[in-house]
Parts: C-alpha cells; sequence; structure tokens
C-alpha cells in the first residue's frame, strides 16, 4: 500500500513539474511575441513627421559706403520679396529605445530634435545702385541670411513648432495604445506613462 502511495505521490510530483516547465515556456513564448511585436511596431511608426507652414515678406535692402576720402556716400537698395515654404519635422527614425522583457517595459530614451527647413523664394524689385557700389555677390548673401534670421524668428513665434510636436506626441501615443493593449509599460525620461493625457504633460 506504502508503496502504491509513494508511486503516486512521485507520479504527481512529475506531472506538476512537466506542466509547471510547460507553462513557463508558453509565458517566455508569448513574451517574446509581445516583444518582437513592440520593436515591429516601433520600427513602422519611424517615419518623418512634419508640420508645413507658409510665410511672405518684404524687406527695404540698403547699403551704402564712403568713397573719395569720405567726400561722397554711394548708396545701393532694392526691395526684396520673399515667400517662404517652412517645414518642421521628427525623424522618428532616429528615436532611441529599449525593450526590456523582464520587466515588460518599452523605455524611449530620446527622441530626436526638430528639424527646421526653409525654402525661399526671393523676388528683387526697384533695384538702384550708384556707379561706385554695384551689387555684388555678397549683397545677395547678406540679404539671404538676414531674410532666414527673421524668418526664424516668426517661426519661433509662431503656432508651427507646437503643431509639430503635437503631432510627435500623436505618434508617441500609439506606443501607449500598443504596450497598454500587451500588459507593457511605456516610460519615457524614466517617468512610467500610465494614461494617454500624460503624454500630452512630456517635455520633449
Amino acid at each position: 500500500m506504502r508503496k502504491i502511495l509513494f508511486g503516486v505521490i512521485i507520479t504527481l510530483i512529475v506531472l506538476f513539474t512537466f506542466k509547471y516547465c510547460g507553462d513557463k515556456k508558453e509565458d517566455k513564448i508569448t513574451l517574446q511575441e509581445h516583444s518582437a511585436l513592440i520593436k515591429e511596431q516601433v520600427k513602422n511608426v519611424g517615419k518623418l513627421v512634419v508640420t508645413e507652414g507658409h510665410f511672405s515678406e518684404v524687406f527695404t535692402y540698403k547699403n551704402s559706403k564712403a568713397v573719395f576720402a569720405d567726400l561722397l556716400e554711394a548708396k545701393k537698395q532694392a526691395i526684396v520679396i520673399v515667400n517662404a515654404d517652412v517645414t518642421i519635422g521628427y525623424d522618428l527614425s532616429q528615436i532611441e529605445y529599449e525593450v526590456d522583457e523582464l520587466t515588460k517595459t518599452l523605455r524611449i530614451v530620446s527622441v530626436p530634435k526638430e528639424e527646421i527647413k526653409i525654402n525661399p523664394d526671393f523676388e528683387y524689385y526697384d533695384i538702384q545702385a550708384d556707379f561706385l557700389n554695384q551689387f555684388e555677390a555678397k549683397d545677395y548673401n547678406e540679404i539671404k541670411e538676414t531674410v532666414n534670421a527673421s524668418l526664424m524668428k516668426k517661426i519661433e513665434a509662431s503656432d508651427l513648432k507646437s503643431n509639430a510636436q503635437n503631432r510627435l506626441i500623436s505618434e508617441l501615443a500609439k506606443f501607449y495604445i500598443l504596450t497598454n493593449s500587451l500588459g507593457w509599460t511605456l516610460e519615457y525620461n524614466q517617468n512610467p506613462i500610465e494614461s494617454s493625457e500624460e503624454l500630452q504633460e512630456l517635455k520633449l
């Protein structure tokens, strides 16, 4: 009787051991599948998010220099009309992230800085120049530098950058939806993101 009881106990222990090991193996496979899915989704979201804007400006360029031992002043001027297309984008393929399978955590380590591109179109009108102070290549370069600096100030004062950041956060929200649906945690800057509202408050 004791031998039978002992045999039954041994059999049960073996069965439970196999079942436990099988369950652990199944958990590991599921975890790896989730990890691969998360990596694939991060890769799919890795695209250029762009916000576009348009600016029009009218500049008056003036330049003068003294000639003949400061006896005369030679002047030149022009009216410059600038139409500029501006794009602000984030290359999400440059996002640095870590996938921690042990803690089921997707960590966003860093987000790329926005890329601002200005494509101006220049039209020159009413160009006037004295014989001793003609327009040269350096004048046009100065005009372009001045225009770009002015446009950058206008971009900073506009809502283009905030609109671009809102689009960025919308893309990051996809990471939260994915990790949350799989029972994973999304972290940014070592802080767990526990709701989509918290994404809106991120300082990127």
